[in-house]
C-alpha cells in the first residue's frame, strides 16, 4: 500500500504522519485494520539514511517500513498471500491519485534498476514510481537498509540499497529521480502498517524493532539517531505500543498489544550511546547511480 505522508512540525520537531492525520479519529477504521504506528526521527537534512529492522511478529498484509522520508519509503512487506518482498517507492510531486494525469516532466524517472528488481508506476494514494525485490525475509533476523539522496538541479535522485545476507553484499535496488527543487532526505521515519484490512487482520500482532539508525549530513558527518516521536494514523484503537529495548526502538500494533510504554504523541530517547560508531562496509560511493 502506498500511503503518502505529510511532514509536520510538532513540538519543535519534524514529524511524519500518515494521512489522514492521527489527531482526528476515523471510526470507520475501527475493527477493520490494525492501527498504523510510526517512529519519527528528529534529524537534519541528510544525504544518507541508514537503519536496521528485526521483525518479531508478522501477519499477511503487513508493511514494516524501515527508511522513510518526505518523498518516499523503503522496507519489507508480507503480502496478503504470505509472499515476502522488499518495496522502495518515491512520489511524484502534487496530490493527484491518477498516474495517467501526471505530466512527463513531473513524473518519477528510473535511473537505475538492479537485477531481479521490478519497477513500475503506482496511484491511488499519491502517484509515483515503485520497485519490488522478492526476498523471503525471516522472523528474528536483522536486516540493513540504506537510502541516499543527491540533488541535481531541480530534481532529487533517491537510491535504495539492501544488504543481502546471502551474497553478503549491498544490493543497489533502484535509483529514482523526482522533481523536488533539490530536496535531500528530510522527515526520516519508520512505521508498521496493516494493509490487509479484513477485520481478521486486527487480531494479529505485528511487532518489530528498529535501530542503529544514522543519517549522514551534506558535510559528511554521521549522526546517530537517538530520539523518536511516537505517532499513529486516524484509527482510534489503542492496542498499540512503542518503546525502547536495549539500544533499539520497538513498534507494535494489533492483537492483544497494550500501550504500556511510550504514549501516543510522546517521545523517548536512548541515553547509553557511548562507543557507537557509524555503520561500516557501506557502498564505497553511496551517492553514485552505478
Amino acid at each position: 500500500m502506498n500511503r503518502k505522508l505529510s511532514v509536520l512540525i510538532f513540538g519543535g520537531m519534524l514529524v511524519s504522519l500518515s494521512c489522514p492525520g492521527w489527531s482526528k479519529a476515523d471510526e470507520s477504521l475501527k475493527g477493520i485494520a490494525c492501527r498504523s504506528v510510526h517512529l519519527s526521527y528528529p534529524a537534519d537534512a541528510a544525504v544518507a539514511f541508514y537503519n536496521e529492522v528485526t521483525i518479531e511478529h508478522t501477519a499477511p498484509g503487513t508493511y514494516f517500513m524501515v527508511c522513510g522520508w518526505g518523498k518516499g519509503y523503503f522496507g519489507m512487506q508480507e503480502l496478503a498471500n504470505g509472499k515476502k518482498l522488499i518495496l522502495f517507492s518515491v512520489w511524484d510531486p502534487g496530490d493527484q491519485n491518477d498516474p495517467k494525469v501526471v505530466k512527463d516532466e513531473q513524473q518519477v524517472k528510473r535511473l537505475y534498476k538492479g537485477d531481479g528488481v521490478r519497477v513500475g508506476r503506482f496511484g491511488g494514494e499519491g502517484t509515483g514510481g515503485q520497485s519490488f525485490f522478492d526476498f523471503d525475509w525471516k522472523i528474528g533476523e536483522t536486516y540493513r537498509f540504506l537510502v541516499t539522496a543527491k540533488a541535481v538541479e531541480k530534481r532529487s535522485e533517491y537510491s535504495g540499497y539492501f544488504f543481502h545476507p546471502v551474497t553478503n553484499e549491498w544490493k543497489h535496488l533502484v535509483t529514482f529521480s523526482t522533481p523536488t527543487g533539490g530536496e535531500l532526505l528530510q522527515g526520516c521515519y519508520s512505521f508498521v502498517e496493516d494493509f490487509k484490512r479484513d477485520k481478521v487482520s486486527t487480531t494479529k500482532t505485528r511487532r518489530a524493532r528498529f535501530g542503529n539508525g544514522w543519517i549522514a549530513t551534506e558535510g559528511g558527518t554521521w549522526k546517530y539517531l537517538t530520539k523518536i516521536h511516537f505517532t499513529g494514523d486516524a484509527n482510534p484503537v489503542t492496542n498499540i505500543d512503542c518503546g525502547i529495548e536495549g539500544d533499539r526502538f520497538f513498534l507494535a500494533t494489533g492483537g492483544h498489544i497494550e500501550n504500556k510504554s511510550v504514549k501516543l504523541g510522546h517521545s523517548t530517547e536512548l541515553h547509553a550511546t557511548d562507543g557507537k560508531t557509524p555503520p561500516s562496509g557501506l557502498p564505497a560511493r553511496f551517492d553514485d547511480n552505478k
